[in-house]
């Protein structure tokens, strides 16, 4: 063979590898060994027997050579060699009858691989154990059991990855005020739980105007210097439990909630940008809504009008209302038809989301 008009043997090529190459006669005897490999072990190791030559006193219990001596094909498999990890693939040499006379071994040291390896899956597991402690913060964060004179909640929180971005709230601000507040923040994972964190925290329990709340989160927001692609979308409304009245904001929340009975129904809308650093003005105001005895409020995130099925369709909020208006067991009752109904639509015991979904029903008793 010629390169630039320079003649090279097979020998030299070989012999100018950075892998490991030897070749084994039918008895395990070294009878070729390249330079790397020689210099690599600090010796000659022509005439040893192959185990000998990486410090063995018996033949490897999985010898690839002889399996491909006698199966007639190639085998690989890794064996470490003092403090070093080898790739190794042996490969029968063939006469001219077809007979093997002998095998050629290449090893690829991938210490450094195996090494890199072991970060990573050490780093994923501190990151699982990261993702489990975050998972049972925020599962910690959401309410449990509320029950209060006067109002009928339930709801529903079903993440798509361990993770997840949708967060819902109901507390006591006062003995006549009840605050619920139903939220979406960007992304998942680790990301979104340290701003589901952030939400909880700074959130103004205290405030009986559900848009002041929401601009004094919005200015906390833009004093941590979150990044642009990162925001919270929230509808809080607040309960007057002596008029009966709703007070209610949002923050760029585009599943307005469903105020309902069997003779209304009314969806909250208002304007306003998300928790982000987008805008100096984000124009929260406050509106109201009179509520009677048996009326009942839907709130939701987006997660669940992107359900879809097998034929590309989406769940929709037709769907979503025919549930709410059609079925008049408890506010429990009506989310569990309305997550049975997912299977339906679906067609699937276990439907596949691809966003977090949080329905929620508050009942005016």
């Amino acid at each position: 063979m010629k390169i630039n008009n320079i003649k090279l043997s097979t020998y030299d090529i070989i012999d100018g590898m950075s892998d490991w190459i030897r070749v084994i006669d039918e008895n395990n005897n070294i009878i070729f060994a390249n330079r790397a490999m020689c210099e690599g072990l600090s010796k000659d190791i022509f005439g040893m027997k192959c185990y000998e030559a990486i410090g063995k006193s018996m033949p490897c219990e999985n010898c690839i050579s002889r399996r491909a001596v006698f199966e007639g094909k190639a085998h690989s498999k890794e064996e470490i060699v003092g403090n070093r990890v080898f790739s190794v693939m042996s490969s029968p040499v063939h006469n001219e009858f077809g007979e093997v006379v002998a095998v050629v071994e290449v090893l690829r040291d991938i210490t450094e691989m195996r090494r890199l390896q072991k970060r990573i899956l050490d780093q994923n597991q501190k990151l699982q154990r990261d993702v489990e402690a975050a998972k049972l913060l925020h599962s910690q964060l959401l309410p449990v059991n509320f029950n209060h004179k006067g109002v009928n909640f339930s709801y529903t929180y079903l993440p798509c990855d361990d993770l997840g971005g949708d967060f819902i709230d109901i507390f006591l601000i006062d003995k006549d005020h009840i605050g619920l507040y139903v939220a979406d923040v960007s992304g998942h994972g680790l990301a979104a739980s340290l701003l589901t964190v952030f939400l909880y925290s700074t959130m103004d329990k205290k405030s009986l105007s559900p848009s002041q709340a929401l601009s004094e989160l919005f200015n906390k927001f833009a004093e941590n210097s979150f990044k642009e692609d990162y925001y919270i979308t929230v509808f809080y409304a607040i309960l007057d439990l002596r008029t009966k009245s709703l007070t209610f904001s949002n923050a760029g929340h585009n599943a307005c909630p469903v105020a309902f009975n069997k003779n209304k129904l009314e969806f909250l809308r208002s304007p306003g940008f998300p928790i982000s650093n987008w805008t100096d003005t984000p124009g929260y105001c406050d509106g109201t809504l009179n509520l009677d005895k048996g009326d009942r409020i839907f709130f939701y995130t987006d997660g669940i009008v992107e359900i879809r099925n097998s034929k590309n369709q989406q769940y929709g909020e037709e769907r979503i209302l025919d549930i709410i208006l059609n079925n008049k067991g408890t506010p429990k009752e009506v989310l569990d038809v309305m997550l049975n109904s997912f299977s339906t639509f679906t067609g699937t015991k276990r439907p596949t989301f691809y966003d977090d979904i949080t329905i929620s029903i508050l009942e005016i008793e």
